[in-house]
């Protein structure tokens, strides 16, 4: 067994492999690191704020891993019903949470849905836009990641990314943070070639920040952020469709969302 951790995408991402292989783990990790290149919105060069400078005015031509992502936040967008929307970006820059690189104030901004694709790696938006990643990005760099092992001849592992996490292979015991107590893990049993990604604002509330959870539909400010106690978790075959899928479940409220079958995804949520 060989196990590696490294800090990317705002948290520790680990990778444990039933074999030993140090080039396929580097690989895997370079995969990551492609992914939080092209996506950060901290970075001002990536790819994902040159989308949020110009796709309004120019046609852009862009990795295929962002065209691929744009196409399956659209296909969550419209399953949702407009819950999960990823241009919220300017709602997170007013929280501070987000840093503010452009100036949005004269411009009446668009969401996901105003991305369209005039081949498989041009796009351009109708609207300005401020698009924000965020809520999707961690999932689809932990798939990258297990398609980098796969395809390196890994059988078995885990990639762990902050608590949203894919297993191949062998099964693996799986745990979520308690939110009334999250130094603590409670045990939700065992997780075979599938992929589980949580959601919570316990660290948001102890530390009184504002929640990161943003509600697309607010028209007034005060609105938009979403305030709960509990967490909110989502399994999946991908950890992409885990990783936003548990903000549709935070916003909706309910196990039942048709989206959630759409995705052959089922929802967990646990009461602090």
């Amino acid at each position: 067994m060989t196990m590696r951790c490294q800090a990317l995408l705002g948290t520790f991402v680990e990778i444990t492999i039933d074999q030993e292989s140090d080039k396929a783990i580097n690989q895997a990790f370079t995969a990551i690191g492609q992914v939080q290149n092209l996506m950060s919105f901290y970075d001002p060069l990536s790819e994902l704020n040159q989308i949020n400078r110009w796709a309004h005015q120019v046609s852009l031509v862009v990795h295929p891993w962002t065209a691929e992502i744009i196409q399956i936040a659209q296909e969550i967008y419209r399953q949702s019903n407009g819950l999960f929307n990823c241009g919220i970006g300017h709602r997170l820059v007013s929280a501070g949470l987000l840093p503010r690189h452009i100036d949005l104030s004269p411009y009446e901004l668009g969401g996901i849905e105003d991305i369209h694709l005039i081949d498989p790696q041009t796009l351009r938006a109708s609207k300005p836009l401020c698009l924000d990643l965020g809520g999707i990005a961690k999932g689809f760099a932990v798939d990258k990641a297990v398609e980098s092992l796969i395809a390196s001849g890994i059988k078995s592992g885990c990639v762990n990314a902050g608590g949203d996490l894919r297993v191949f292979g062998a099964p693996r015991s799986i745990q979520i943070r308690n939110p009334s107590l999250p130094n603590q893990l409670i045990d939700i049993g065992a997780l075979q070639n599938g992929a589980i990604a949580t959601s919570g604002l316990y660290f948001s509330n102890r530390d009184q920040e504002q929640s990161h959870i943003i509600n697309p539909f607010a028209q007034d400010e005060s609105e938009a952020y979403l305030h709960f106690s509990g967490s909110c978790s989502v399994l999946a075959s991908k950890c992409v469709y885990a990783d936003a899928l548990t903000k549709v479940l935070a916003l909706s409220g309910t196990h039942d969302h048709a989206c959630f079958d759409h995705f052959s995804a089922k929802a967990i949520r646990i009461a602090a």
